[in-house]
C-alpha cells in the first residue's frame, strides 16, 4: 500500500469513527429527552416530534436511531433495566449489597413500583403481547425473579423461594399496576404498603 492508500484508509477510519461517536451521542441525547419528557409530562407527552425537538436533533434522526415510536419505547426501558440491575448488583445498600435480605427485598419491590409510576403505561400494551414462557422465563423477569429467589433463600432457606419469588413479582405486573393505579385510584403509597404486607412473611 503506498502513502497515498494509507492515508486515504486512515480518513476513511476517522470519518467512520467520528460518525459512530456522533451517533452515540444522538442516541443518548435523545434518550435523555425522552426520559426527560415523561418524567415531567407524562407518557402522552412522548411523540417522536416532541423528543426530537427537546433533543434539538431533527425528527429524522430519532427515526433513524429507533425506526419508530416502539423502538423507542423499547431502548427507555432497557436503558431503565440496566441502571436497576446496576444498582442491584453494585449499588449502596438497601437495594445494593449489604443490606440485611428482606430490607433489600422490600428496596427492589419498592423501586420497582416507582419504575412502573413512571412507565406503566408503557410497558403494559408490550407485556400484553408477550407470550407467558417467554415473558416469565427470559429478560428483565428472570433477572428478577432470580434476585428475589436468592434473597427469600437467606432470610428464610426452609422457604419455596422459587414460588414466593413468583408471587411477590405478580402484583408488580405492569398491567395490574396501572388498573390499581388508575382504576382503583389506589396511590403508590398504598401499593407500596401491600408490598410491605406481603413481605413482612420473611421476616423472622
Amino acid at each position: 500500500m503506498d502513502q497515498l492508500q494509507a492515508d486515504s484508509s486512515l480518513e476513511a477510519r476517522s470519518e467512520k469513527a467520528h460518525e459512530r461517536a456522533d451517533a452515540a451521542r444522538n442516541r443518548a441525547r435523545i434518550l435523555s429527552a425522552a426520559q426527560d419528557l415523561v418524567s415531567s409530562r407524562g407518557v402522552d407527552s412522548l411523540t417522536m416530534n416532541e423528543v426530537a425537538r427537546v433533543a434539538g436533533v431533527g425528527v429524522g434522526t430519532v427515526y433513524r436511531r429507533f425506526g419508530d415510536h416502539g423502538g423507542l419505547v423499547e431502548a427507555m426501558m432497557n436503558q431503565r433495566e440496566h441502571q436497576l440491575q446496576r444498582a442491584i448488583t453494585a449499588g449502596p445498600p438497601p437495594l445494593g449489597p449489604g443490606a440485611d435480605p428482606v430490607e433489600r427485598i422490600r428496596a427492589f419491590l419498592h423501586s420497582y413500583a416507582d419504575v412502573l409510576e413512571e412507565y406503566g403505561s408503557l410497558m403494559a400494551p408490550a407485556e400484553a403481547m408477550m407470550p407467558s414462557p417467554r415473558r416469565y422465563r427470559s429478560g428483565p423477569y428472570a433477572v428478577h425473579h432470580r434476585h428475589l429467589r436468592d434473597l427469600i433463600a437467606q432470610a428464610r432457606p426452609e422457604a419455596d423461594a422459587t414460588y414466593l419469588a413468583d408471587a411477590l413479582l405478580a402484583p408488580l405486573a405492569a398491567g395490574l399496576y396501572t388498573h390499581q393505579r388508575h382504576h382503583d385510584q389506589m396511590s403508590r403509597d398504598r401499593i407500596k404498603a401491600g408490598l410491605n404486607n406481603l413481605i413482612s412473611g420473611l421476616q423472622r
